[in-house]
């Protein structure tokens, strides 16, 4: 039973007009509600601890009502004061923060946690700064202009070792996206949907130390191209993806949305291929923190982590898309147009080969940091030579990549999380092994090391 179903409902029905509390207009609207999430979580571990069998807990429900269990369950257990004691927080270090983002769809809840009032709930008051590409970020990052930051989730395992900056010690503490990316050519490549015939293309990407290129070199090499040699690969802001595809400045990019429905929607590019195809369920996108941050602030990273973790877990459910959607797109924050977004959150897109497509997964939301992805990240950053040398996979993995703190504090939330750190993935049909990182590498052919 998951913590947010009703405790009291033996069906655990949540259908029909107004909350399952009766304060609030919907359920949606009552799950925004952090002092009803507590409440809930409380109910339930009560519930499962007094009706460990759920035949038993129904048949106490239907005996005396789901209306009047609660009362019934008061008189053996203080139950307000159990809500009470849950919500009362410790004092934040820092309630006044700076986050930055970059305005792609990966920043959904970090973004619709300001309008939506999930920062407030926390007692945070957090100002969100807009940033044009990762460079800015990490550099703002590292330079502490901002507090914590929407990040790309192989960041961390680049800035930590110090490729490319200073090495610090920066985490990821939950994953913000799972898919979201894809693979857009420009309409006069209509005729070459075989990657083989892209030799000598250009493709754009947002930055060496992210999913997007690693996606893009795994998916060339698959098909026989060599990504160093075969085709040019561009770094560029997102922001300026359809621009250059525009002009011709690139035949391509693997790049974030919403700038590949973007793309179709100004009748420039096509949706070749989603990254979901490449990889079902890869992680995108981080809340990056510095270790400095969570030893310095404990009480405001719980707060904050609280805030994220709920906009999550309310961005991943299919039926709050259409109030998300108009609380991300103005120009402070997406500035894009209404039907770009439809297209990119539903999953119900024209993909500008004249199809529309139904991909409920086109994008989702999943918090959990699991260290089996950093692992293969690790693989790839090696493969095409970004890390040198012997490497601990498993002890990076684990020092950079927080899953037993998430885990934690999900579970303290009532939010599900998974017993292990490690799972195992098909990516393009090849299986990879967390637990066999170097195997994985040297099976490659087309490789830097």
């Amino acid at each position: 039973m998951s913590s947010f179903d009703d405790p009291f409902d033996p069906d655990f029905a949540l259908s029909g007009q107004g909350c399952t509390c009766g304060g609030h207009r919907s359920e949606p609207e009552h799950e925004r509600d952090e002092d009803a999430r507590i409440g809930r979580v409380v109910e339930s571990t009560l519930m499962r601890a007094l009706f460990p069998h759920n035949e038993t807990r129904r048949n106490f429900i239907r005996a005396v009502g789901a209306g009047t269990a609660p009362a019934a369950i008061s008189t053996i257990f203080p139950l307000a004061a159990a809500k009470a004691l849950a919500a009362d927080r410790a004092p934040l270090e820092k309630a006044a923060l700076k986050i930055g983002f970059v305005p792609i769809s990966c920043a959904t809840h970090i973004i619709m946690a300001a309008p939506m009032g999930f920062y407030a709930r926390e007692d945070l008051n957090v100002s969100l700064l807009k940033t044009a590409g990762w460079a800015v970020v990490r550099d703002k990052v590292l330079d502490r202009e901002y507090d914590v930051s929407h990040i790309l989730s192989p960041m961390p395992l680049a800035i930590s070792p110090g490729l490319g900056s200073e090495p610090k010690a920066v985490n990821v503490a939950a994953i913000e996206n799972i898919n979201g990316q894809a693979i857009t050519l420009h309409v006069k490549h209509k005729n070459q949907l075989d990657p083989r015939q892209w030799k000598g293309l250009t493709f754009g990407l947002p930055f060496d130390y992210s999913m997007h290129n690693l996606l893009l070199r795994y998916y060339l090499a698959e098909h026989g191209l060599d990504p160093d040699h075969d085709v040019a690969l561009r770094i560029m802001s997102p922001p300026d993806m359809v621009a250059n595809l525009r002009a011709g400045n690139i035949d391509g990019f693997l790049g974030p949305e919403p700038f590949n429905q973007r793309a179709v929607y100004e009748g420039v590019g096509y949706i070749h291929t989603l990254s979901r195809d490449i990889w079902a369920g890869h992680p995108c996108c981080a809340f990056g923190v510095t270790q400095e941050f969570t030893q310095k602030y404990p009480n405001t990273y719980a707060a904050l982590f609280r805030a994220i973790a709920s906009a999550t877990d309310y961005a991943h459910k299919p039926e709050n898309r259409g109030d998300i959607i108009q609380a991300i797109a103005p120009a402070n924050y997406l500035n894009q147009p209404i039907p770009v977004l439809e297209q990119v959150m539903t999953g119900h897109f024209a993909d500008g080969q004249g199809h529309v497509r139904n991909v409920p997964d086109r994008i989702d939301f999943d918090p959990f940091p699991w260290q089996s992805m950093a692992v293969w990240m690790l693989t790839q950053l090696k493969r095409w030579g970004y890390l040198k040398g012997e490497i601990n996979y498993r002890q990076v993995a684990e020092k950079v990549f927080l899953a037993t703190d998430a885990r934690q504090r999900l579970k303290q939330m009532g939010l599900p999380s998974p017993a292990s750190n490690y799972a195992q993935y098909m990516i393009m049909g090849k299986a990879f092994d967390s637990t066999k990182p170097e195997k994985y590498l040297q099976s490659f052919k087309i490789r830097k090391t």
